[in-house]
This record gives structure tokens, sequence and C-alpha cells, in this order.
């Protein structure tokens, strides 16, 4: 089986469009399609189900993706150990983080490790925690910047980041030393990533509440601009909140939630060598 054409369909199920697809591959779009027909008829039936909107896998091959992202790790760890062999480091690396207070030393990282191999593609991902750590066993990711989660994956603890919760400065309860974690099931309540796992959705199933969701977004800035002006209140990360500190107010909960953000990587059999390099690379990083 070619494996740029599984790169192509891969591709453009992602971006949802052979003309994108096209366009990040460096393909013509006719060559993108006329590389999905022959897919097609090498495996048998329809991949791809075209539309007005888009293009969209069909339920056949969504049971093939697993083992299509596998292969795709496969021959990718080919080129990249062959490339190794020769002397020449070079391959992909696809690294994600659902906190973008470090974003910066994400920069920094990438600039330093990019002087000292040039040759290898580095892509960032960005995502919720349970999202990441997903992409990361269906080789899409090969290193993120999480809050913890159960998995196998190697974990590298870089701190212990508190669960706060963000009121308005003349809200009644902004005047005390610690928010009750019950009274989210009491107040307004701005959700921030509706209907995805967060650590805020974890923390309230973990306890049982139910907020009175008033309002509702997957934008962090758009949730603290809402709660300065009054309506309503959130829960966040401490890393994310400092960031925002105009018109607000930060409650610690009691009882105390923390969570731990780390670096996950796969296990070390399932990483190519670029990815091996750059997660000992980033590993070395972090810790000074």
């Amino acid at each position: 089986m070619d494996t740029e054409r599984v790169r192509a369909l891969l591709c453009a199920i992602e971006k949802g469009s052979l003309t994108a697809a096209s366009e990040e591959l460096g393909y013509t779009t006719s060559g993108i399609s006329r590389m999905m027909a022959a897919l097609e008829e090498e495996t048998g039936f329809a991949l791809l189900v075209r539309g007005r909107e888009g293009v969209f896998p069909t339920e056949e091959c969504r049971q093939l993706l697993p083992v299509m992202r596998r292969l795709l790790a496969v021959a990718d760890a080919y080129s990249q150990t062959a490339g190794e062999i020769s002397g020449l480091a070079r391959g992909t690396i696809r690294i994600g983080t659902s906190y973008y207070a470090y974003y910066r030393q994400f920069a920094e990282l990438i600039a330093d490790f990019g002087r000292e191999y040039p040759g290898i593609k580095i892509e960032l991902l960005d995502g919720t925690s349970t999202e990441l750590l997903q992409a990361m066993d269906e080789h899409r990711a090969d290193l993120c910047i999480i809050s913890r989660r159960p998995g196998n994956y190697n974990w590298t603890l870089l701190k212990k980041d508190r669960l706060l919760a963000c009121l308005p400065e003349d809200h009644p309860l902004a005047g005390r030393k610690r928010f009750p974690v019950s009274a989210f099931a009491e107040e307004d309540f701005i959700e921030l990533y509706p209907g995805k796992e967060t650590d805020n959705s974890r923390m309230l199933q973990q306890h049982n509440i139910t907020p009175k969701v008033k309002y509702s977004t997957s934008d962090n800035y758009a949730a603290y601009a809402m709660v300065a002006a009054g309506l309503g209140i959130a829960c966040t990360n401490a890393i994310i909140g400092e960031s925002f500190t105009e018109g607000v107010r930060y409650l610690p909960l009691t009882p105390a939630q923390t969570v731990e953000i780390g670096i996950a990587t796969p296990k070390a059999k399932s990483l190519s060598p670029a990815a091996k390099r750059f997660t000992d690379f980033a590993l070395e990083h972090f810790k000074k």
C-alpha cells in the first residue's frame, strides 16, 4: 500500500477538503483526487463521502483509521531510521499543549532544537488534555504538555496546579478567602469547552456537581470577559488565570483541588527516532 496515499487521505479527513489537503501536501487537487481513487480501488470500497461541505470518512474508512495511522507511523519511523543511518536527522514531530502558558517555552525549545536539527520539521497541536492524549494514542502527536489522565504512557511532572473559582470583583463572595466547591451548583456558571472533558468538568463530576450553565465558550478570553462583566462565575486552572486579572477575583477552592501538569510521551518502543531526539531534548530543557 502506498503510504503517501494514506497520508493524503488522513490529511483530507483532517482538513475536511481535498483542496486543503493538496495545499498542505504540495499536490494539485486533481492529483489528490487520483490518489484517493487509486486507494479506494486498492481497498475495495469507498473511503470518502464527498459533499458540498467537504469530505468525510465512510463508516468503513472510520474502522480503518487506527490501522492507517499506525501504518503511517511505521512508515515515518522507517524513513527517519534510514536518515539516522545515513547521518541525516530528518522527520516530522507533532507536539501539543493544553496550556498556552507554555507556548513561549515551546517556542524557545523549538528554536534551539531547530538550530541543532534543521532537517526535522515540527508541527504544533492544541486541544484539551484528553484530546491531546487521544491524539498521542492514535499516533497523531509525539509529545504533549497536559494535565494527567489515565493511560499507558511516560509521564514527567512539571508542576502541581490549583483549580480556582473566577468571580467578578464585586461578587458577594469575592471577599472570602476560599470558594466552596458546592457553590458551583448555585451560581450562574460560564462553562469552558462545553461538551469536552476538562480539568473543570472532571472535578465537578467527581463531586457530583451539576453547575447552572448560563453561558458557554471555547475561548478563555471570552469566558473571563463575561465573568468581569458580571454574567456569572467560572472555574479555571491557576496557570491559565494568571493571564487574566482585570475585573475578576480568583479564590482557591475548598476542599482544595489540584491537578498535575506534565509532559506525556509514548512508551519508548513506539517513539520514532526524530521524536526520541526531541523528547530527550525537551526533557533536558524543562529540567533547566
